[in-house]
């Protein structure tokens, strides 16, 4: 008897040091946090996602989000090709080249869109060139970037002015500096240029002729993934996104608190720091089918395209913050 209470006290003694070696039921494994790199270029859209980061939104997420800054738009293409970047600010032209021969890239939200208040994008002459109005830019040639939504834009906000096609003469300037530079210098006429170095070039002396404030469904940025990473993580853009959303509304509702991201991330020249003000910044929403298919028309009549893009296919709304 007294064999078979040892026994007893043995088997208990042994199911308490089990379940003390056991994890507790209630604790749930720690996620590692999901890592999405951004190439991001030095320009005024970019904001509310450096607004996001200082916040702490993307962590509270669960997300690592990281920056890769480049200079241009073909080195930003050149790492989402290479999938050393997962996400970009670009715009639907862009989209379109990626998505050529089959869905590379999905845009999943604007980034930027111009306002009555707020152009993005602004035709200007030298003031060396004596132009004021917008019939004075008929037969000129204008500074643009080829290929770009810059050339898009300078071509529907002058036929929207009544220019026939044949009246609208561009020029390919592809770096921004440059467009400045001949432009202060006289040696070039016109030149288009985005915000805020537009406002640089005004205070340089060049004269507005004329901005994309009428015309939003022209002049607009778009976050686009690349669809690898949106098929095998969906939560994870959701999760960008829904942080993205935040951050847009503490922007908006007081863009002065975020001033100094404006320097740190040289998203608008020195001599513009003191007076500039950030633009407001869109809410979650994608582009229409009738903005892709305007670009998509100019696209293929510049013969950058050859046939159709699907809109279906290269723009997402699902990820997007249900109301």
């Amino acid at each position: 008897m007294r064999h078979y209470k040892i026994l007893i006290l043995t088997a208990a003694l042994l199911s308490l040091i089990l379940a003390g070696c056991a994890p507790a039921a209630t604790e749930a494994p720690i996620a590692k946090p999901v890592t999405l790199k951004i190439a991001v270029l030095p320009i005024i859209d970019t904001l509310p996602m450096y607004v996001a980061q200082q916040e702490g939104l993307f962590t509270k997420r669960g997300l690592n989000v990281e920056f890769v800054p480049v200079g241009s738009a073909p080195e930003r293409d050149q790492l989402i090709a290479a999938g050393q970047a997962d996400g970009m600010i670009n715009e639907t032209i862009s989209t379109m080249l990626f998505n050529k021969d089959k869905a590379q890239v999905q845009v999943v939200r604007y980034a930027l869109r111009p306002t009555a208040e707020a152009p993005h994008f602004f035709i200007l002459a030298s003031a060396q060139s004596g132009i004021t109005t917008p019939g004075g830019l008929k037969n000129v040639e204008i500074g643009v970037s080829q290929g770009t939504v810059i050339e898009y834009v300078t071509d529907r906000l002058l036929e929207k002015e009544g220019f026939a096609k044949d009246e609208i003469k561009t020029i390919a300037v592809p770096k921004i500096p440059d467009r400045m530079s001949l432009l202060a210098s006289g040696e070039l006429k016109a030149g288009v240029l985005p915000d805020p170095l537009s406002a640089l070039a005004v205070q340089q002396g060049a004269v507005v002729i004329l901005n994309d404030s009428k015309y939003p469904e022209y002049g607009f940025s778009v976050i686009s993934f690349r669809k690898e990473i949106i098929d095998a993580n969906p939560e994870a853009v959701k999760s960008f996104l829904a942080a993205l959303e935040e951050a847009t509304t503490l922007l908006n509702n007081d863009p002065t608190k975020y001033t100094t991201l404006l320097s740190d991330n040289k998203l608008v020249p020195p001599p513009l720091l003191a007076t500039y003000k950030a633009p407001p910044f869109p809410a979650a929403g994608v582009p229409t089918e009738s903005e892709w298919a305007d670009a998509l028309a100019w696209a293929k009549e510049k013969g950058m395209l050859s046939a159709d893009v699907s809109y279906a296919d290269s723009v997402n709304s699902s990820l997007l913050p249900q109301p």
